[in-house]
């Protein structure tokens, strides 16, 4: 390590505070200096921050996006997904790989350029998509890359590509990405005019208990997918003891197919940081995180600016518009490519300076989360509804949707449709309905979800999206008659596999007996004694699994399994042998002949 390293990274933890919870901002930090964390900066750090090396490593090692292994000036990832493979991944990277000569998870030998893939970016709307360092670079196709290239061979700087800006906030100039909104549906909550302060001195007019009682009237739940009543989670947290509070907002949308909080990132922040500080206020809590993916760093210095406005007009800090005692701030986390992150324990590890290792529960966040303290975990999209029901009223909000599901839902709409994008829709929308507004003919399938949601078919679009019925965090993708429903599965096994922490054996193991096993059916060697096999593997791994993930990763192939029973029929059949079809009798005798000295020779009856 040279001087100018040693003393970057000794300024880095000192504007930290030296404090070891901000661990994350200091090896994010090093890895876009050095596009690297040697182990020579790993021990400065660890010195710095008075923690154990191990523990810098260990958190070196967790996140896709820093390495301890030097990467190169320009690290090109290419979003690999369903929805990107349907709409040429396979070519496009064909293409890079040829560009660039060299394979996958490689450097180029002057050390320009890394070329990887990583999982979906939040780009499903405009796919193929990639990340070009923090650049995202959308609608890819094999023809465009030879251009591509060749543009960051002259100067290695990837905002460069950007030739023209998106539409709205995608064009501020501490934004500039290519980058569409593709907003087709605004409702009456989320994208309508703002004015920041608005209902925050409605709330702070109130008391905070009126407050939490504003929300529970207007019936919010959560709207990550659990559905968790909003109003409550927040009375436990008040009531819970501790000296401290936090209020943290889970920006990590990493599930495969949504992005409607990346579009509400960009146009309507002051939506969210306003629901953030009236929560504090709920609570009693004094301070605030938002914890935005990796995958989303272009929207950083954009977001930074818009709390930097908000302190200026006295929005955020000290008594927060002349109301004495109340005081709260809110600071950026930044994540490192880690959907295990969106699972709210695991987010509070990251957030500690940790690896995203989810917590064990009880207790739970509202008892014991970040540093220990009480806290209130919410994501997004429900912060711009707490917003928008203390402006509006709990009465206003609760005439939309359904009884049991008021307001409206955001959706990311992607797949075979003419219109993906955005769509904010109320509660109660059939599939049907949605599938005709979106512009999708002749749907076979719909992932409802994301992959950890619902593979439903034709018989199931009357269906609604409510909690009561098709509940969902706000993916939806769609496939026509011409997709393969288990190549579909397959990619989602291949994610979850790629993404489980690996601390539980069901989940770490287990998805990966069902990919095996998967992988086998689709290749012809399955019998019908495999789909118990799957299924009583799959809802073993949903009951002993620690965490969300491993919770639900068995239901691309359990939800396959019970909508398209003859996708998996069709492959199988018995062997009137005897044997099984995975069986290779050659390959089992090969090692035994091998050691006798001779060809392999059996006899069949």
């Amino acid at each position: 390590m040279n001087l100018a390293e040693r003393s970057f990274i000794t300024k880095l933890c000192q504007s930290c505070g030296k404090d070891p919870h901000r661990l994350m901002d200091i090896i994010i930090g090093v890895q876009g200096a050095y596009a690297r964390v040697s182990g020579d900066a790993m021990n400065l750090i660890a010195a710095e921050l008075g923690l154990p090396r191990v523990d810098v490593e260990s958190a070196v090692s967790f996140y896709q996006f820093l390495s301890k292994e030097q990467k190169g000036h320009v690290r090109i990832r290419l979003c690999d997904d369903i929805i990107d493979r349907m709409y040429g991944f396979d070519r496009i990277l064909k293409a890079f790989s040829e560009e660039l000569g060299i394979g996958l998870n490689q450097t180029t030998p002057d050390g320009k350029f890394t070329f990887e893939t990583t999982a979906c970016i939040g780009m499903c709307d405009q796919a193929p998509a990639a990340l070009m360092n923090n650049v995202v670079v959308t609608n890819l196709n094999s023809d465009s890359v030879h251009d591509l290239v060749e543009s960051l061979r002259k100067n290695l700087n990837p905002e460069q590509l950007v030739k023209k800006t998106g539409n709205g906030n995608n064009s501020h100039p501490l934004v500039r990405a290519m980058v569409q909104n593709n907003i087709r549906r605004r409702g009456p909550v989320i994208f309508q005019d703002f004015t920041p302060g608005e209902a925050l001195r409605k709330g702070l007019a109130m008391s905070p208990m009126e407050v939490i009682r504003s929300v529970k009237t207007a019936r919010l739940r959560g709207r990550g997918g659990a559905g968790f009543p909003t109003g409550m989670k927040w009375e436990f947290t008040r009531a819970a003891a501790g000296d401290r509070k936090f209020i943290m907002c889970n920006a990590d949308e990493g599930e495969p197919g949504t992005f409607k909080d990346r579009v509400i990132l960009t146009e309507k922040p002051n939506l969210i940081f306003e629901g953030m500080t009236l929560a504090g206020y709920a609570i009693g809590a004094g301070e605030g995180i938002l914890y935005l993916r990796g995958e989303y760093t272009y929207l950083l210095d954009f977001l930074n600016e818009t709390l930097k406005e908000r302190r200026a007009s006295g929005l955020l800090g000290k008594s927060i518009l002349g109301k004495d005692g109340f005081d709260f701030d809110i600071r950026i986390q930044l994540g490192a490519g880690a959907y295990i992150c969106g699972e709210e324990t695991a987010l509070i590890s990251s957030c500690e300076g940790l690896r995203g290792d989810p917590k064990n529960r009880p207790p739970f966040p509202a008892q014991k989360g970040y540093l220990g303290y009480p806290t209130v975990v919410n994501n997004v999209e429900t912060f711009c509804c707490v917003s928008r029901i203390i402006e509006h009223g709990a009465g206003w909000f609760a005439e939309h949707g359904t009884k049991g599901s008021s307001g409206t839902k955001l959706l990311s709409v992607s797949g075979d449709c003419r219109m993906p994008g955005v769509y904010e829709v109320p509660f109660g929308i059939s599939i049907h309905e949605l599938l005709e507004m979106v512009g999708a003919d002749d749907t076979y399938a719909v992932q409802i979800g994301g992959p950890s949601g619902q593979l439903i078919g034709r018989a199931d679009f009357q269906r609604t999206i409510c909690f009561d019925d098709l509940a969902t965090g706000g993916a939806v993708m769609i496939f026509d008659e011409d997709r393969d429903v288990l190549e579909i599965v397959q990619a989602f096994m291949d994610f979850f596999v790629h993404e489980s922490c690996g601390y539980c054996t069901p989940c770490r193991v287990g998805n990966v007996l069902l990919k095996k096993k998967l992988e086998e059916i689709r290749a012809g060697k399955g019998e019908p004694s495999d789909l118990e096999y799957l299924k009583s593997l799959g809802e073993t791994i949903k009951a002993t699994s620690r965490c969300g993930l491993g919770q639900t990763s068995p239901n691309p192939i359990l939800t396959s399994m019970a909508h398209f029973p003859d996708a998996y029929l069709k492959l199988l059949h018995e062997d009137k042998q005897g044997y099984q079809p995975t069986f290779d009798l050659d390959e089992a005798v090969a090692t035994a002949a091998r050691i006798a000295g001779h060809g392999r020779v059996h006899h069949e009856d």
